[in-house]
C-alpha cells in the first residue's frame, strides 16, 4: 500500500486527484503473469475466446492475452452501466456486441472490476444465451462487500476495499486510465 513511491508515481499531471497506492505497478504486472499461466494450463487443450469487456478491461486484457501461452482468439464487447457517474445505476446497455460466434466455445470474459456484480450478471445471462460450450469469468478487482448478486468468479486478481479507484484502464470521466498502478481516486468526479 504506502504513498507513492518513483516506481509507480510518474503522472505528476494526476498527483492532486490521488490517494493511496491501492495496487502497484509490479503487483499489477506479477499478479497477470499469474493468471495468464493458471489459464493456460486450465484451458490446454481448448483455447478460450477472450472477451475483453472495454473500455475499462484494456489494459488487463493486453497484459493478460500475452501472458497466456495459448492460441487464443480476443473479441470486445462494450456495455455502458454507470453514465458519468462513479456509481453504478445497474441498467445495462450495450454498446458494442461481439463480431465471433460463441457456439461451442470456451468464452472467458475479462473484466476490469466486479462491484455490485449487476453488469456482469447481465452479461452473463446475454452471452450464455449464445450457446457457449462453458462461460468463466477474468476479474482484475473484485470490490470486498459490494456484490448484489452472488458470483462464481474463476480467476480473481486483487480483492480490494470498495473504495473508487483509478489506473491501469479505469477511469473518471475518461482520465487516468493510463497509469500503471491502480490508486483511490480523491479528487471531484
Amino acid at each position: 500500500m504506502g504513498h507513492h513511491d518513483d516506481a509507480d508515481f510518474t503522472a505528476t499531471w494526476a498527483a492532486h486527484d490521488l490517494g493511496e497506492v491501492v495496487v502497484s505497478a509490479r503487483q499489477v504486472h506479477d499478479r497477470v503473469l499469474e493468471l495468464g499461466h493458471e489459464i493456460a494450463v486450465d484451458y490446454a487443450q481448448s483455447p478460450p475466446l477472450l472477451v475483453c469487456v472495454l473500455k475499462g478491461a484494456i489494459n488487463f486484457m493486453a497484459d493478460l492475452m500475452r501472458a497466456i501461452e495459448l492460441p487464443v482468439e480476443v473479441d470486445f464487447m462494450a456495455v455502458s452501466s454507470y453514465g458519468a457517474a462513479t456509481k453504478t445505476s445497474g441498467v445495462v446497455r450495450i454498446v458494442k456486441d461481439l463480431d465471433l460466434d460463441l457456439a461451442g466455445r470456451d468464452v472467458l470474459i475479462v473484466e476490469d472490476v466486479v462491484d455490485s456484480g449487476l453488469t456482469l450478471n447481465y452479461l452473463r445471462q446475454y452471452l450464455g444465451a449464445r450457446n457457449p460450450k462453458s462461460l468463466e469469468v477474468c476479474a482484475l478487482l473484485l470490490k470486498v462487500g459490494e456484490q448484489r448478486v452472488q458470483q462464481s468468479l474463476k480467476y480473481v486478481g486483487f480483492s480490494i476495499p470498495a473504495d473508487f479507484v483509478v489506473g491501469y484502464g479505469l477511469d473518471v470521466n475518461e482520465r487516468y486510465r493510463n497509469l500503471d498502478a491502480i490508486y483511490t481516486f480523491t479528487g471531484q468526479a
